[in-house]
């Protein structure tokens, strides 16, 4: 059975590896960060098809105007 804990007092850090001293549970570690796989997947997709200076400058002039409007 696995399950993912999220500690949020680091006494509970000390505890789980006491467990696991005991051999009672076993930790692993995840290699990767979910973050980290998301924006490579991200990035690789962008690497196929990466946009112009044409289309970026394009796209970040719509989103200064859009703020600016709301000033």
């Amino acid at each position: 059975m696995t399950f993912q804990v999220n500690i949020l007092n680091p006494k509970a850090t000390k505890l789980l590896k006491d467990l696991e001293k005991l051999k009672l549970i076993s930790i692993k570690r995840d290699e990767e960060d979910g973050f980290l796989k998301v924006v490579k997947r991200l990035r690789a997709k962008a690497a196929k098809n990466p946009p112009s200076l044409e289309e970026i400058t394009k796209a970040v002039e719509s989103v200064r105007s859009k703020r600016y409007a709301k000033k």
